[in-house]
């Protein structure tokens, strides 16, 4: 099918919505199309010819877009491939370092932050406590001295201060000097893909190209407005505008989005990850990421997943959502008490119940509590599933960034066509 109605796609305002970096190659459809070809042929490159064979482009329309990717920093010459009768080919590929993006897991003992190139490569990565429930301004702050360290970490691209500070509309705390990043186009809010731009003007330069920040934390909330809901055991984030404000700290695009979610869709842009599967995450809390036929299942309210708050149990121990004997409460009262076969029994439980909701044939586990003992929890949930004649596979998600990593592809995905906040298939 051709698909550039001859043109090389429509302007746009880049990924999700808005683009730190204001990139102009990255407002079209086309070229996103081009990107992740580049992007998945890795250092061996591919070829304008190749490239207008997938895509159904024209090979003008492919030379124009490679023509711009390449002007803009974002495509490279890679050699030539040998001949097979004409004019040997030109073989293009990605350049990773050309954009960044970076990725947020405010978990509610702990900040895990990542910076991604645009390959989505890991370059850097920073940790530091976090108390989820000191309030909104101690917890921007955390946010904002980890993406400086980041930011310092890929060259010391900082201004005087070396931290990071707010845009227009949000005072800095003290001691904090201005944003070191340049804003991208004036206007603030929600872009079409759930990202919200900073407000104000630009502020010292800086040469390291960041696309944005991804921030993922437990929900629930609604990645839509960008807002958090009654946080399990934090109910005082009910309604804040966590993403505007954010993007006002920064002063770059932020996008939210539940733990849980961020982890499944960064595992579904692996290399031959599966369609359909579900990610079990347990760490201080206990949830579910779903990937239904090639796209993150958030639900019309992001409440998808929320596999913690399953009550198995009527009489059982209050929960701090309010409900009473939910795997999440039972989950974490056995793994207080040390004991990990009867955690991953519930957990197992909580798998089986999207295996036969969702005939899923595939579950992966992930959380720092699985990370902490993975055969005992892999071993655990097999045996349950196996026991109930379930036949779906329980891997592990090795990584103790999978939630910052998902999180940082919330901003990378849309540039490569895949993925956005609204919820567009992976695929």
């Amino acid at each position: 099918m051709n698909r550039d109605k001859g043109s090389d796609g429509g302007a746009g305002r880049g990924p999700g919505g808005g683009a730190g970096v204001n990139l102009p190659a990255l407002r079209s459809h086309n070229a996103a199309l081009v990107l992740d070809l580049l992007r998945t042929a890795g250092e061996g490159g591919v070829s304008r010819l190749e490239l207008a064979e997938r895509t159904g482009l024209t090979p003008q329309a492919v030379s124009k877009i490679t023509a711009r990717l390449r002007a803009e920093g974002l495509a490279a010459e890679a050699g030539r491939r040998a001949s097979t009768g004409g004019k040997p080919a030109t073989v293009l590929r990605l350049v990773p370092s050309a954009a960044y993006a970076i990725g947020l897991h405010l978990d509610r003992d702990e900040l895990t932050a990542v910076l991604l190139d645009l390959a989505g490569e890991r370059v850097a990565e920073r940790r530091a406590p976090l108390d989820l429930g000191a309030g909104a301004e101690a917890v921007l702050a955390v946010a904002g001295a980890a993406v400086a360290a980041l930011l310092g970490a890929e060259g010391g691209y900082l201004g005087e201060g070396g931290a990071v500070g707010a845009g227009r509309g949000h005072a800095a705390a003290p001691g904090r000097a201005p944003v070191a990043g340049r804003l991208p186009e004036a206007g603030a809010g929600a872009g079409a893909g759930g990202v919200s731009e900073p407000e104000g003007e630009g502020s010292r330069p800086t040469r390291l190209p960041l696309l944005g920040v991804g921030v993922a934390m437990p929900g629930p909330l609604d990645h839509r407005s960008g807002r958090p809901g009654r946080v399990t055991g934090f109910p005082e984030w009910d309604g804040f505008p966590l993403r505007e404000e954010l993007a006002r700290w920064l002063g770059w695009p932020v996008a939210l989005d539940k733990d849980t979610n961020a982890a499944a869709l960064g595992l579904a842009l692996r290399p031959g990850a599966p369609g359909s599967f579900a990610y079990v995450h347990l760490g201080t809390g206990l949830g579910a990421g779903l990937v239904l036929g090639g796209a993150v299942l958030r639900g019309g309210r992001t409440g998808a997943g929320e596999l913690g708050h399953q009550t198995v149990q009527l009489d059982g121990p209050a929960c701090d959502c309010g409900g009473r004997g939910c795997l999440e409460v039972l989950c974490l009262a056995a793994l207080a008490r040390g004991d990990l076969p009867e955690a991953a029994r519930v957990l197992g439980t909580g798998a089986a119940n999207l295996v036969r909701l969702l005939d899923i044939d595939r579950v992966l586990l992930g959380g720092r509590a699985v990370l902490a003992a993975p055969a005992v929890f892999a071993h655990g949930t097999r045996e349950l599933l196996t026991a109930l004649g379930l036949p779906a596979t329980v891997e592990i998600a090795t990584g103790t960034t999978t939630v910052a990593d998902g999180a940082a592809q919330l901003i990378l995905a849309p540039v490569f066509g895949k993925q956005d906040t609204t919820g567009t298939k992976i695929r």
